[in-house]
């Protein structure tokens, strides 16, 4: 890509950013970065696991969900969508909507146990937490082909299923 010698820090703002992605060599690399998955987190729910619905849970705390999962959880991953994918570069970029505590996000092999160090290893494991109400967070990740599973143990969710194939 060419270079050009564009005075960016005199245009300031959104139009320096712009330029200075345009025209800096990490812009190719950008178009073929990580795709973003957006997903909302809501009381014991992702919305776009459960068709886009807010299902209108209002816990308090961790255990209004447990509470609340061991009611209807079962029956809700009967109806969740599978989100599918491609193998390949993904940024998981979860919201924190309106939990009045913090939240996180937990993505693995469907058969990952923590207990297991080999697993540790060899198996996708990514979390992290710090998401507190109207805050998002990112979660990059290389997906192979095969199943994984995805929650937030902090809400609690149901753990809903991911399926990558090429």
């Amino acid at each position: 890509m060419a270079k050009f010698n564009v005075p960016v820090m005199v245009l300031g703002g959104a139009w320096a950013l712009a330029l200075s992605a345009l025209f800096s060599p990490t812009a190719e690399a950008a178009a073929d970065g990580p795709k973003v998955i957006m997903l909302t987190q809501v009381g014991c729910q992702f919305i776009e696991s459960e068709d886009g619905v807010d299902l209108g849970f209002k816990p308090k705390s961790a255990k209004d969900c447990e509470t609340i999962n061991a009611r209807t959880g079962k029956e809700r991953l009967t109806k969740a969508k599978v989100l599918s994918l491609k193998p390949g570069k993904y940024i998981f970029r979860v919201l924190n909507k309106d939990v009045p505590y913090e939240l996180g996000f937990w993505l693995r092999n469907s058969d990952y146990d923590w207990r297991n160090p080999l697993h540790k290893l060899t198996k996708t494991n990514i979390s992290g937490g710090g998401l507190y109400q109207g805050k998002s967070g990112d979660y990059e990740v290389e997906l192979k082909e095969g199943e994984y599973l995805y929650s937030c143990p902090l809400n609690p969710t149901p753990n809903y299923s991911l399926v990558v194939k090429g």
